[in-house]
């Protein structure tokens, strides 16, 4: 299908429009990966069926090959004519084994021991290959940059408003640690994802033909092989507990929401009136159709606009959280659409991660703004200073001045000279007056400490991927 024929802009826009970003993501949140996840299970099944001498190993070994050769598209045919996803999909196996091999396909399972089996394996390795390596990669990038400016004088800001000064690498620190948070919630949810084999109400009613002392031993071991496992009691209805999932997808959507508020802050410091950041925009790249000179952020204001998107959708996994009388199929349309949160943010990441190579600091902006917002700010410096010197009411003095400073124009520090409140002050507190980049406190520091946490944190969960 030509890509402008389909209706999400995931697929004619973005997903669809990047060939590499399309080519790691698909075997995961495409539909046809999605049915081969099915397969995979299906296949494990009658190996584990081999494994018990419930049918020969050769059995297992013709239903594993028929499995492979079996389309997406044969499987959709099948259930136009049947009605059932998961029975078009057994048949389509079925009709390419032998008839010795046919009462072994499936046996023992139903709809959902493949399909939540399946959900989990695919978006375990989902994370564990895609999303998690390039939100890694991601980190990294902020450490390194947190670390070359952790000693950069900027104007720290509240409210919209100048504050006192801080680093420009203290507050990229604070996104090294939000997002190094989330990597940690994304990567133990994702090796949390459980899966089933258990049966039509989950308490392993036909596979206890087979093993009435422990009919659970059955599920663990496929799961095993999957790399997945089941409920901490192997209790269930017919679908896993949906929490698992839920909670991925709580940590992604999380996550999402860190990049969005990343990229609200970049995006200001590129303001035009403010410019302590420079973008480096492509010489054929056009801001404006009818303004030659101006130039967007638009890789930033995407992510926001990606996040605006996704994130009301975690409603949707909250809702489906809830299933009636074992299961019903009031989750089966919405949680098809769960592959598009995923698709979503890993997108995000990848255009977070080239927006930021193409950003700058600029040292010299920062330093005037910085310079322009002294005369206010040095009034909490001079309100602790004069405290510690026991004068009383600090902080109405400092405050009185500041307010006359404003009303006549006359700089605070001027006032408080003619004040004689200087005079109380040791030299070296005078000094923090005079240069605002030395009144940055510990932030230096706290940046180093942050990036070395994190690098090692993402170095060792790089290392169990």
């Amino acid at each position: 299908m030509n890509r402008f024929d389909a209706v999400s802009p995931l697929d004619y826009r973005y997903y669809g429009d990047t060939p590499a970003f399309f080519a790691r993501l698909r075997p995961y949140v495409s539909e046809s990966g999605y049915v081969r996840y099915l397969l995979r299970v299906e296949a494990a099944l009658a190996r584990m069926l081999a494994r018990w001498g419930v049918c020969p190993p050769g059995v297992a070994e013709e239903i594993d090959a028929a499995a492979r050769q079996v389309t997406p598209e044969q499987v959709y045919e099948e259930e136009q004519r049947v009605q059932h996803n998961i029975r078009a999909l057994v048949n389509c196996v079925r009709k390419r084994v032998s008839p010795e091999a046919r009462p072994y396909v499936h046996l023992f399972a139903t709809s959902f021991d493949m399909m939540d089996t399946a959900t989990a394996l695919r978006y375990k390795e989902l994370v564990r290959d895609v999303l998690l390596p390039d939100l890694i990669a991601l980190e990294r990038q902020l450490i390194e940059l947190a670390r070359a400016n952790a000693g950069q004088p900027q104007i720290g800001r509240t409210h919209g408003q100048h504050a006192v000064p801080t680093t420009f690498g203290y507050a990229i620190a604070l996104y090294v640690s939000r997002i190094g948070t989330r990597i940690q919630a994304i990567d133990q949810a994702h090796r949390n994802l459980r899966g089933k084999f258990s049966g039509a109400v989950g308490a392993f009613n036909a596979i206890s033909l087979l093993a009435p002392r422990d009919p659970a031993a059955c599920e663990a071991e496929l799961l095993a092989e999957l790399g997945l496992k089941p409920s901490d009691t192997s209790v269930s209805t017919q679908i896993v507990e949906p929490e698992h999932l839920t909670d991925l997808a709580y940590a992604v959507t999380s996550c999402f929401s860190v990049l969005a508020n990343l990229a609200d802050d970049v995006r200001n410091l590129v303001r035009s009136e403010i410019g302590e950041l420079v973008q480096i925009y492509a010489d054929a790249q056009v801001g404006s159709s009818t303004m030659p000179h101006k130039m967007n952020p638009k890789d930033f204001e995407n992510v926001k606009s990606l996040w605006k998107e996704f994130m009301p959708r975690m409603i949707t996994v909250f809702m489906d959280q809830i299933s009636e009388h074992q299961r019903d199929l009031t989750n089966s349309a919405s949680a098809r659409f769960l592959p598009e949160l995923f698709t979503g943010f890993c997108y995000a990441v990848l255009r977070m991660r080239e927006a930021l190579e193409r950003v700058r600091p600029n040292p010299a902006r920062m330093k005037e703004l910085l310079d322009e917002a002294r005369p206010q700010f040095v009034a909490e410096p001079l309100y602790i200073m004069l405290a510690l010197q026991g004068l009383p009411e600090a902080y109405d003095v400092v405050m009185r001045l500041s307010r006359e400073a404003r009303r006549t124009g006359t700089p605070l520090l001027e006032l408080a000279r003619r004040s004689a409140l200087l005079e109380k002050l040791p030299p070296e507190h005078r000094a923090i007056l005079d240069d605002p980049a030395r009144y940055i406190g510990d932030a230096p520091r706290r940046t180093i400490a942050t990036c070395e946490h994190w690098q090692a944190v993402c170095d060792s969960i790089e290392q169990t991927l």
